[in-house]
């Protein structure tokens, strides 16, 4: 794994396992409110009110309720026991903010990568950073009430994505929703590295 828990003393304190997912996607896609619901702690936001002053910058159209927007990150917490934690970084959505992405991806061991189907092409820079960074990700679908649905399939083939990158429905605002897409991720890093792919 990426992240790495150092050998210690004799009778020092245990110090758990931490691995580095990243939640990337669009402006508006959802990032946010995933990693609001899967945090078992108070997650840190970096949210700003949306002024006039992103006027002719901040493309909202689609989500023209949106009323804030991150501008570093959104980070959570979960617990998986004594030895595992994982950690949730929220990537910012804008391109004024993507100098911001080295540095939160360093570590990484993958990236979910929300996809709105009102704004499908806002997914694509997110995508074409981890291909070409080689970092593995999953797409979620992420089903935002009174939007157009598309199959599987059809959004597979919209976004061009290789048949072995997992591609799921799921709905950001509910953690159990959020759980099987972090599942998803986990069990596609295992399958590429060769590891075996947890089961339950």
């Amino acid at each position: 794994m990426d992240s790495v828990r150092y050998d210690r003393e004799p009778g020092a304190p245990q110090v758990p396992l931490a691995l580095k997912i990243l939640i990337a996607g669009g402006f508006g896609a959802g990032k946010t409110t995933l990693v609001s619901a899967l945090s078992e702690v108070r997650p840190l936001q970096t949210e700003e009110v949306l002024t006039g002053a992103g006027l002719g910058t901040d493309d909202v159209s689609g989500v023209e309720q949106k009323t804030t927007t991150t501008v570093a990150m959104d980070f959570g917490r979960i617990t998986i026991n004594d030895d595992l934690q994982v950690y949730l970084f929220g990537t910012p959505g804008q391109d004024r903010f993507w100098f911001l992405w080295d540095e939160l991806a360093f570590g990484a061991l993958g990236a979910v990568v929300l996809a709105d189907t009102r704004r499908l092409a806002d997914c694509f820079p997110s995508i074409d950073y981890f291909e070409q960074r080689g970092i593995p990700f999953v797409v979620g679908v992420n089903c935002f009430e009174g939007s157009r649905r598309f199959g599987l399939e059809a959004v597979r083939d919209a976004l061009d994505l290789d048949p072995d990158v997992p591609l799921v429905l799921c709905d950001a605002r509910d953690r159990q929703s959020g759980k099987l897409v972090l599942i998803s991720l986990v069990e596609h890093v295992a399958r590429q590295r060769g590891e075996p792919v947890p089961v339950g």
